[in-house]
């Protein structure tokens, strides 16, 4: 039995109480599932800025009444510290979510990424320190590899950071840093790499890849790729994401005060992603006969991403389960049934 079995077994004889911040909105919504499918008691936190009160209507469909009842949800924004410490009593466990995402985002309004990935960051730490919470996971990111070079990406060594949004995420990782040596309040950062899955919104402005293109070849809207399309990326599909968040939760203090890798330890070109999804519609009946546009590389885009998984493996007992593939074609359904 792998280490997540082990945990999952142990929370379903041996409830917690969880904290999610943004909570409606793509990871926030599965992770609430799951926790809620471990009949665990889950708090949520959300201001809607990016969450939809339709991913949390989609999960109390998925789970039992009496799983749903376990659910409580604050409406609040992480940037006031009172909402903050309302959310945190009572609670075991933090998976703090929250946060403004996109590079484009941040290159656009700079100031108010800075207010919720860094004030509000601060104030969830801050709040959770001060409650004595067990156990405090934070939505960490890649972009904090910047201009560093090597493949793949080492926890230990990272460039500078290309984008206000980079630059928010590695604040974050400091003041993580800072509040283990001065307080003694150890918390793990989780380096996301390009995560996906159902209930990612495909709308928007600030849309990530694969629902962006998804939603184009299913409503036969043309797709751009930024670049000649021989960027890469690690696409990580959400239930390894998931895995992530249960694991370091549940990690001994022996492997807190530390930031891991979230990925699949794979690279995956714009190209070859598009053919993926594309033959992964038509496994599901929608033919995709167009060609991608090509536009301009994107500001603030790094060229390559790729990312060394061995030390989450090694220290949390991390197991993808799940490669790019699979993960779209687990995927696919619901954005046909969402965009129907």
């Amino acid at each position: 039995m792998s280490r997540y079995e082990e945990i999952k077994q142990q929370l379903l004889h041996s409830p917690k109480v969880w904290l999610i911040t943004g909570v409606a909105g793509f990871i926030g919504s599965n992770l609430l599932e799951t926790l809620l499918k471990l009949n665990q008691k889950v708090v949520g936190l959300d201001n809607f800025a990016t969450g939809h009160q339709r991913n949390l209507d989609e999960v109390q469909g998925l789970v039992a009444p009496q799983q749903w009842q376990k659910f409580r949800f604050i409406e609040g924004d992480i940037r006031e510290y009172s909402t903050c410490v309302k959310a945190v009593k009572g609670i075991d466990y933090v998976l703090h979510q929250a946060a403004l995402g996109s590079v484009p985002r941040s290159i656009a309004d700079p100031i108010t990424s800075n207010a919720a990935n860094i004030t509000g960051f601060l104030n969830m730490l801050q709040a959770a320190k001060e409650e004595g919470v067990a156990s405090f996971t934070y939505a960490a990111s890649s972009s904090t590899y910047g201009d560093h070079p090597a493949l793949p990406k080492v926890e230990e060594n990272i460039g500078n950071p290309l984008s206000p949004y980079a630059v928010t995420k590695y604040v974050n990782e400091l003041y993580a840093g800072v509040y283990a040596r001065t307080y003694g309040f150890k918390t793990i950062g989780l380096r996301y790499f390009n995560v996906f899955g159902k209930r990612q919104d495909p709308n928007g402005a600030y849309a990530a890849v694969i629902p962006k293109w998804t939603a184009a070849m299913i409503q036969g809207n043309d797709v751009f790729i930024n670049g000649d399309g021989e960027t890469s990326r690690d696409f990580c599909y959400i239930e390894n994401t998931i895995q992530m968040n249960i694991l370091a939760a549940s990690a001994s203090d022996e492997a807190k005060d530390q930031v891991y890798n979230v990925a699949v330890g794979d690279r995956t070109t714009l190209n070859d992603l598009y053919a993926a999804i594309k033959t992964a519609l038509a496994s599901n009946g929608v033919q995709v006969d167009a060609e991608p546009v090509y536009h301009d590389f994107r500001a603030g885009d790094v060229r390559h991403s790729q990312a060394d998984i061995s030390k989450a493996m090694s220290c949390l007992g991390y197991l993808p389960q799940y490669r790019i593939s699979q993960g779209i074609e687990q995927a696919m359904p619901w954005y046909k049934t969402f965009l129907g």
